[in-house]
């Protein structure tokens, strides 16, 4: 089986690539002129150089291939041209599936977002049935992947193979960019994690949501949506967890959603907008921050096999990483 996956270079995309390899499929990779390739280390691959805001030159890429598997997206919580994500989150993935389908690819993977559920601020669990429209999307991040998993859905009516993977918040090693879920790990890891606000997540491991990412080729239905989670935690239990894993204190403050709105815009314009630097709080983190972010994976389990996995190893394994790599200090206590 040939692949073409997109987004191996990033994150998630790295560890599906690793598990495609692992089955033996011929792979094509998408790769930016500029990605860094660490990821993709003894990987038997061929590379091919484009960018999903010019997709109409990934054509050949497709050619001969049996599997799209989408994983590629532009993940920031801040940005300063948001065209930019558009044009990749939302024209990009439209246009790659139009191209897949004119050149026969015969089934797609389109790795979408748990961020294009209907999440309430009481807690409540939610799933791919929980009622969602454009409107409770919080953000240029999470509006553009709504619009773009529309259009995968969009294709699967009009008779295309796409099955459509909602990820939670990813973890474990390799997390290179980071992620703004890594940055959080790294922040607790050099300490600049002096309080928390009342906010929940859904914590899910890396390697999991890559072997979806091949058992969905054969097991999915065409134009379902799949929530791939973990567990289901509170800010305040995922720095706890950090703490017990590596011995450095947890915040005990807790910070009311006002005053992180003040500083994250205070920082959006300061280090953002004046500095020309990424800002550590945005406005738009703080504002989805007002819900808890927890789902269920039952239909995964149930239709692809999915294995709600306990996040302790992942997130020592991502602690391990990231301290291995130099994103942080080592620390005194044995990780247990």
């Amino acid at each position: 089986m040939r692949v073409f996956i997109t987004g191996a270079t990033g994150f998630v995309g790295g560890h599906v690539a690793k598990c495609y390899a692992a089955e033996g499929a011929t792979l094509r990779l998408l790769t930016r002129q500029t990605s860094r390739l660490d990821s993709l280390t003894g990987i038997d691959a061929e590379m091919v150089i484009g960018d999903l805001r010019e997709p109409m030159k990934l054509r050949s890429a497709l050619e001969g291939c049996d599997a799209l598997v989408h994983v590629a997206a532009d993940y920031r919580l801040w940005v300063r041209d948001p065209e930019q994500m558009y044009a990749s989150n939302v024209t990009g993935t439209r246009e790659l599936l139009k191209l897949a389908c004119e050149s026969g690819v015969q089934r797609v993977v389109y790795t979408s977002s748990v961020a294009t559920m209907g999440f309430r601020a009481d807690g409540t669990i939610v799933n791919e049935e929980t009622s969602v429209s454009l409107k409770d999307m919080i953000g240029h991040y999470k509006r553009s992947k709504f619009l773009g998993e529309l259009e995968a859905v969009r294709a699967a009516k009009a008779g295309q193979h796409v099955i459509i993977l909602n990820p939670t918040t990813p973890i474990g090693p390799g997390d290179s960019k980071p992620t703004p879920t890594g940055r959080i790990i790294v922040d607790f890891l050099n300490k600049n994690f002096p309080a928390y606000v009342d906010t929940g997540l859904n914590l899910v491991d890396v390697a999991e949501v890559a072997r979806m990412h091949v058992a969905a080729l054969g097991h999915g239905t065409p134009g379902e949506r799949y929530i791939l989670g973990g567990e289901n935690l509170t800010l305040k239990q995922i720095l706890d967890r950090m703490s017990a894993i590596t011995g450095l204190p947890s915040p005990t403050m807790k910070v009311p959603h006002a005053v992180a709105m003040a500083f994250a815009f205070f920082d959006e314009n300061f280090t953002g907008r004046l500095r020309g630097k990424d800002p550590r709080a945005t406005v738009e983190a703080v504002r989805m921050g007002k819900k808890m972010m927890f789902a269920s994976s039952s239909k995964a389990e149930r239709d692809l096999g999915f294995r709600v996995i306990p996040i302790y190893d992942a997130m020592r394994t991502a602690i391990e990483w990231f301290v291995a790599h130099g994103y942080a200090p080592a620390f005194d206590k044995r990780m247990a």
